[in-house]
């Protein structure tokens, strides 16, 4: 549960619906909370001996718009948490079946509402960034916000390990940022037709292919440092030539030198032996 979601009311809402599922000692018989194998915290039952689920586990895999008795919807949130929880094979072998039967009890009526709620074709700003997207389901559902984007100018991506966005479209754009990613290609980007800022930073894309593509949108800065293509030979003439309105390149404005023309590989000049 993301803290910007600041759902205070809710929280205690279901710490004391659930406050049967555990047991509170004593002052007497203090036992410390330890770490279960799902890296969930437990407390230990100091009659038993046996580990019992905190107040919150019927809920840790809970996105905010799942919580009950709260108006907050996406485009109020800058840096939500948006990664699915475990899979349903995952849980039963986690044994946390408790929290698969919470997320199962959902209506089509609930899907749709929940929809709303995210609202994310509203958002003008956000940043999903680190969101530690384990399994392949966890990618799906992250693109499905993606292409929800429609209005979103500013968006921050980093560290997602994500390898392909060509599916995206992000009509609206005007400044990305998807540094320390996997992408190993300009053409596995988004379309954003608005684009101006574009930060690529420590990614692994090769070669220059594809940059041709952002030719006719209104780029100013682009950032590709630490990244293989930022040794090819006279790069930063390369990229300029193939972006005529690009200001700056990897923090450093547009030198004169980066105004001539790519030349030939090799340079042949004459000389005089004496």
């Amino acid at each position: 549960m993301p803290d910007s979601s600041g759902l205070t009311k809710s929280k205690q809402k279901f710490c004391k619906s659930s406050s049967s599922c555990c047991s509170i000692p004593s002052d007497s018989h203090t036992v410390p909370p330890v770490l279960s194998q799902s890296g969930g915290i437990c407390r230990q039952n100091c009659n038993s001996g046996l580990l019992s689920p905190l107040p919150s586990d019927s809920f840790k895999y809970l996105g905010w718009c799942d919580i009950e008795d709260h108006d907050v919807r996406g485009n109020q949130l800058h840096c939500p948490r948006v990664r699915e929880g475990p899979s349903k094979e995952e849980l039963f072998f986690r044994g946390e079946e408790h929290a698969l039967k919470k997320r199962e009890q959902v209506t089509d009526t609930e899907k749709w509402q929940k929809k709303l709620q995210e609202n994310w074709e509203n958002c003008a700003e956000l940043n999903l960034s680190f969101q530690d997207l384990g399994d392949l389901y966890q990618v799906e559902n992250f693109k499905r916000i993606l292409r929800r984007l429609i209005r979103v100018e500013r968006l921050w991506l980093v560290d997602n390990s994500l390898t392909d966005l060509s599916a995206i479209r992000l009509p609206r754009c005007r400044e990305l940022n998807v540094n320390k990613n996997h992408l190993t290609s300009l053409k596995r980007l988004p379309k954003m037709p608005q684009i101006q800022h574009l930060s690529l930073a420590e990614n692994n894309i090769m070669t220059l292919s594809g940059i041709s593509d952002f030719r006719h949108t209104p780029l100013e800065s682009l950032v590709l440092k630490r990244n293989p293509c930022e040794f090819q030979e006279r790069y930063r003439q390369l990229v300029f030539s193939s972006l005529p309105n690009l200001k700056v390149l990897d923090g450093i404005p547009k030198l004169p030198e980066d105004s001539s023309p790519p030349g030939p590989r090799f340079c042949f000049r004459l000389c005089t032996i004496l």
